[in-house]
């Protein structure tokens, strides 16, 4: 059997790097961590947040209902209220849905 390496898997992120992934600035994810109860991460000695997986998916959820469905801050904050599992059940499904078109993008390029 070969060798293959595991993948190290960081545990915190900072805001730069969470922005990054969303493509928005470090004030919006401040402002969002300000508005929304669920967005807390983890602050160091020097005050620097330091963002987990589970943190990054609720920003994802945020960026997703306001940024890509357009809804407002408080219908957002409504939504997440109601049922985020549904919301979050939802995104995991878009995004399972972009990776096969992606995938089969890539096949219908190669015939």
């Amino acid at each position: 059997m070969a060798y293959k390496e595991k993948e190290i898997e960081k545990i915190y992120y900072s805001i730069g790097e969470v922005s990054e992934m969303f493509n928005v600035a470090p004030s919006l994810i401040r402002f969002w961590e300000s508005e929304f109860e669920i967005i807390q991460p983890k602050k160091n000695r020097k005050g620097n947040r330091q963002f987990t997986k589970e943190d990054i998916n609720h920003v994802k959820t945020i960026y997703h209902l306001v940024k890509e469905k357009g809804f407002t801050l408080q219908g957002a904050k409504e939504m997440l209220k109601g049922d985020s599992e549904t919301v979050n059940s939802k995104i995991e499904l878009i995004s399972s849905l972009k990776n096969i078109r992606q995938f089969l993008a890539e096949v219908k390029d190669k015939l």
